[in-house]
């Protein structure tokens, strides 16, 4: 029998890919609650673990080592991932206010949003600073600066402001990482008469010493004025040299909590022994951003992780109507700080104990918590009952069914489909075949033409820009204005209050798309299904020169507008086997316009069409037919998306380039290796492919790049003649 897909009542939003909501999104794959949909907001793809940041610093591990996948944990929990910044919660109206972007509904909320530890009253700190947390620039602006300290570009001087545990470590590891580099300077700032405020007796006096032993200079009770680009004054007069200024001076929340209306202490969300907050929505918080009122404790990562085990409960109880559970912190814990080098210092219940055997201690319970998220385990696929039907292991195949372009029927099976159709009539000039058809209205030539996506991300809004501008595509490709759009949609089974929500984010991606290309959308259809599916018939208006995939001619040089790679990133993304930034560079190339490419190119091109779902090669392949020639493509001057290749060389493909592969047998001759398998890659909302004369490749190239277009001449075509009609050369 059948199973039906649960429809979708609830939603639950998480603000933030803190270490609480990074368990959270854990233990939500490996249980997920029927009905409940699950979206994280966070600016980022990755998210850092603040415990190894030390051993970042010192030079011990590699960033990977500390960072969480989000877009991996994301698509683990099967949670949608919003990759922008919140900016405020409408509890009235249940709604997370995000950054360039229509508000995201919710029924429970939760954030994990960290602190920082920017100076923003400090004069120049914002132009001259870098604050220790959020870790993401710190960690990129360290490595520039050790780079140029080490190549003599730079001057080692270094000033940090805030002389707490977590600005004496960084100065330890910092003081390691350029131990012997001459004229090293490092400077600890403290505005309070004592360093290390919270360490014990016994503690601050080891710490103490073992910044004296590191050279580095310590400054209490002295309050910094100002930042320059390479110094730092103090409040008596004094200027520090600075070549980096990093603040490490406590923390403050983030400053969008004040406008929310929550109970708020020193800025941090207040919540009870639930870690809910007192407030007329289901709202909680958990981690540094939260200030338990039933039992204040320092701002520490140890709390966010225990934290998350009874969070992850009650926030199921909220959705679900079930009972809560209490959070009880220990009173103390044990804090291991780095000293450095391979050394570090235990500081507990007023006793203070260092050795290499601590760092070890502390290098296992890191490991530890991070192979959690490094070695996500596979979700079993459920089995096909017995007996099958024949053929169910082949149609099956080896990889799951892609989204996007990766959905397509392959090539050979479209043309064969189309082969059989009979002569068209009517006011059409131009039928199937080509992009878009060229119909003749009211002495007008208008195209038209129709696309649809199978969903491959959770985000609906994100779906509908890059659906939207996918079929744009075509209309493009003509050298057509678009004029007109319908959209014919399905939704996954859900409430009407969820299905409402979506609805309103595909409608404002769907509007905010077509109305950048001065195209309106003037109707459509919509219907609940199995899974989400956008698709939208666009018109255009054109001209008296309308382009086609027939008229290139030998001699033009071929203009590719885009990096190849989409499906192999969307294939890997959906097995969960890609880079989270690669992914998020990814989104920016499929969210952005090429309007204005398509009118560049149009008043130089002899043929030109849009690389979708049959891969450059393939769609190349159309053009050579339909033009009667042949062309030779420069395979070392065609551009990848990051992560593509290095993917394909592991297997990574999408489910129907095999189809595409196999549409060009005798037609193509293409080299083994993983960037030649990127040519039969499906690609969603890809580049335009222009034949164009040759003497004017070169400017028109450089007129797409200073319009922002990752543009390159990728090969020429060239007479037919005997043999395949599509080679390469590296």
């Amino acid at each position: 029998m059948q199973i039906t897909p649960l429809p979708l009542t609830r939603d639950l939003v998480l603000i933030g890919g803190g270490h609480a909501h990074a368990l959270v999104l854990l233990r939500w794959a490996m249980n997920p609650l029927p009905g409940a949909r699950l979206t994280l907001i966070d600016p980022n793809p990755v998210a850092p673990y603040t415990g190894m940041l030390p051993g970042l610093i010192a030079g011990h591990y590699p960033r990977a080592a500390l960072e969480m996948d989000l877009v991996r944990l994301a698509r683990h929990a099967g949670a949608r991932l919003i990759l922008s910044r919140a900016e405020g919660l409408d509890l009235a109206r249940g709604q997370v206010h995000v950054a360039a972007r229509p508000p995201v509904g919710f029924d429970v909320v939760s954030l994990d949003i960290g602190i920082t530890s920017d100076l923003p009253a400090l004069p120049g700190f914002a132009d001259h600073g870098t604050a220790a947390k959020p870790l993401g620039h710190y960690a990129q602006r360290w490595e520039a600066f050790v780079a140029a300290v080490e190549t003599d570009r730079e001057r080692p001087e270094i000033a940090i402001i805030g002389a707490g545990v977590g600005g004496v470590e960084l100065a330890l590891a910092m003081a390691h990482r350029l131990r012997g580099r001459p004229g090293l300077r490092i400077s600890l700032i403290e505005r309070s008469p004592q360093a290390l405020p919270h360490a014990g007796t016994r503690a601050r006096a080891r710490l103490l010493a073992h910044l004296a032993g590191a050279g580095v200079d310590l400054l209490t009770d002295v309050q910094p004025a100002g930042v320059t680009d390479d110094a730092v004054l103090l409040g008596d007069g004094r200027t520090l040299p600075a070549r980096l200024v990093l603040g490490a001076a406590g923390s403050r929340p983030q400053p969008w909590l004040a406008e929310t209306g929550l109970a708020l202490h020193q800025g941090y969300v207040c919540v009870d022994q639930t870690l809910r907050a007192p407030a007329i929505a289901p709202v909680f918080a958990a981690g540094d951003c939260a200030h338990m009122l039933h039992a204040p404790r320092p701002k520490a990562g140890v709390f966010a992780v225990r934290q998350a085990p009874v969070l992850t409960h009650n926030l199921r109880a909220a959705l679900s109507g079930g009972s809560m559970r209490t959070y009880r912190p220990q009173r103390d814990y044990l804090k291991l700080v780095s000293l450095g080098g391979r050394n570090a210092l235990a500081d507990k219940w007023g006793l203070a104990l260092q050795g290499r055997w601590l760092w070890r201690l502390k290098d296992r319970i890191d490991a530890r918590f991070m192979r959690m998220f490094h070695h996500l385990p596979v979700m079993p696929v459920p089995a096909v009952p017995p007996p099958p039907a024949h053929g169910q292991a082949r149609a099956l195949g080896h990889t799951p069914l892609c989204g996007g372009c990766g959905a397509k029927l392959g090539p050979a099976l479209l043309r064969d489909a189309l082969d059989r159709l009979p002569p068209q009539g009517g006011a059409a000039e131009l039928g199937v075949g080509d992009d878009a058809a060229i119909l003749h209205v009211g002495g007008a030539r208008q195209v038209v033409a129709t696309d649809h996506l199978r969903g491959f991300t959770h985000d609906p809004l994100l779906m509908a820009r890059i659906a939207t501008l996918h079929a744009l595509g075509d209309i493009w490709a003509m050298g057509a204005m678009p004029q007109a759009a319908l959209t014919n949609l399905t939704l996954p089974r859900q409430s009407d209050t969820l299905a409402a929500r979506m609805l309103a984010e595909i409608m404002a991606g769907v509007t905010e798309t077509l109305n950048d290309a001065g195209a309106a959308l003037v109707g459509g259809h919509s219907a609940m299904g199995a899974e989400l599916t956008i698709g939208l018939t666009v018109t255009g208006l054109g001209g008296d020169r309308l382009l086609t995939k027939a008229g290139a001619r030998a001699g033009d040089a071929l203009i590719l507008t885009r990096p190849l790679g989409r499906g192999t990133l969307l294939a890997a993304e959906m097995a969960g086997q890609a880079d989270g930034r690669d992914i998020a560079a990814l989104w920016a190339v499929l969210t952005r316009t090429q309007g204005d490419a398509a009118a560049l190119l149009a008043g130089a091109a002899h043929a030109m069409t849009d690389v979708t779902g049959f891969g450059l090669a393939g769609h190349l392949d159309e053009m050579l037919r339909a033009s009667g020639v042949h062309a030779c493509l420069d395979l070392s001057s065609i551009l990848l998306l990051p992560g593509a290749q290095a993917l394909a060389a592991r297997g990574v493909a999408s489910s129907v380039a095999p189809a595409n592969r196999a549409a060009l047998i005798g037609r193509a001759a293409l080299p083994a290796g993983p960037r030649a398998a990127l040519l039969t890659d499906p690609q969603t909302a890809g580049g335009l492919l222009a034949s164009v004369p040759a003497d004017q490749a070169g400017a028109l190239c450089a007129a797409l790049a200073d319009r922002g277009h990752d543009a390159a001449v990728i090969g020429r075509i060239v007479a037919a003649g005997e043999g395949p009609a599509l080679t390469c050369h590296s």
